[in-house]
C-alpha cells in the first residue's frame, strides 16, 4: 500500500521526524511518498517563488493522487497549512473512490493539542479537519497507533 506522508517540512527536526516515521513505514512494507525527499532542499529556497510553486504543488498532487492512504502529522500550535490542503484533496478522493482510497490517519504527539480540549484524539484540532479525516479514518496519539491503523486500512476488504 503507498502511503502520502504529510506534514511541516522546514525545518531540519520536522524532515528528520519525517524521515523517521517513513522509515519505520517502510519496514513495516509499506511504499511511503515523502514530499521532502522528492526536491533538493535548495528548490524550497528559490527566489522564484511561482516556478517553485508550480512544480512542487504538481510533484506533490501526483503523489496525493497516486497513494492509497495518508498518513498526516498534525502536531503544532496549528495544523500545517500544506498538511491541511493535503488532507482536504484527499478526504474528497475518499468520498469520490472508498475502494481505490483507504483512508486518512491523523497524527498527533502534541501535548499541546491534548491541553487545548481534553484528550479524545482530534479535540483541539480545526473541528472542519478532524471531520475530514474521520470521515475515512482516525487520529492517533503515537506512531506505533498510527502504523496500526495503517495496516487495518490495508487489510480492509
Amino acid at each position: 500500500m503507498k502511503i502520502y506522508l504529510a506534514g511541516p517540512l522546514f525545518s531540519n527536526a520536522e524532515r528528520a521526524f519525517l524521515d523517521t516515521v517513513a522509515a519505520r513505514l517502510r519496514a513495516e512494507g509499506f511504499d511511503v511518498f515523502v514530499p521532502h525527499e522528492q526536491f533538493a532542499e535548495q528548490k524550497f529556497m528559490r527566489s522564484d517563488g511561482g516556478s517553485a510553486a508550480d512544480e512542487v504543488y504538481a510533484v506533490d498532487l501526483a503523489g496525493v493522487t497516486g497513494a492509497d492512504a495518508v498518513l498526516a502529522w498534525l502536531d503544532g500550535t496549528q495544523v500545517d497549512d500544506g498538511t491541511a490542503v493535503e488532507i482536504g484533496i484527499f478526504a474528497r478522493l475518499c468520498a469520490e473512490d472508498p475502494k481505490r482510497y483507504r483512508g486518512i490517519i491523523g497524527l498527533t504527539t502534541d501535548m499541546r493539542v491534548a491541553r487545548r480540549k481534553g484528550l479524545v484524539p482530534g479535540d483541539g484540532i480545526n473541528l472542519f479537519l478532524t471531520g475530514a479525516i474521520r470521515a475515512s479514518g482516525e487520529i492517533v496519539w503515537s506512531v506505533d497507533d498510527a502504523v496500526a491503523a495503517l495496516i487495518r486500512l490495508r487489510d480492509r476488504v
